[in-house]
């Protein structure tokens, strides 16, 4: 699996994967009732956020590279 198709279908699929997890995070931690319950799943979103940040620049630092070796040949 080498092809930019095949690494921009990764990161949608775990780009959607993330979205799940962090939609839940955030519903649950809306809905807790409990301070430290809240604090962890505010800690999740946190993360998720994080996670989908982190997706975004592999996804950048790999078309970036593509363009670079393109450019070469």
């Amino acid at each position: 699996m080498s092809s930019a198709s095949d690494y921009a279908s990764l990161f949608h699929r775990l780009n959607n994967q993330l979205g799940v997890l962090l939609a839940n995070a955030e519903l649950l931690e809306a809905r807790c009732t409990d301070e430290a319950t809240r604090a962890r799943a505010a800690q999740i979103v946190a993360s998720a956020v994080e996670a989908i940040d982190t997706a975004r620049a592999l996804r950048l630092h790999l078309d970036d590279a593509n363009q670079d070796a393109a450019t070469r040949h």
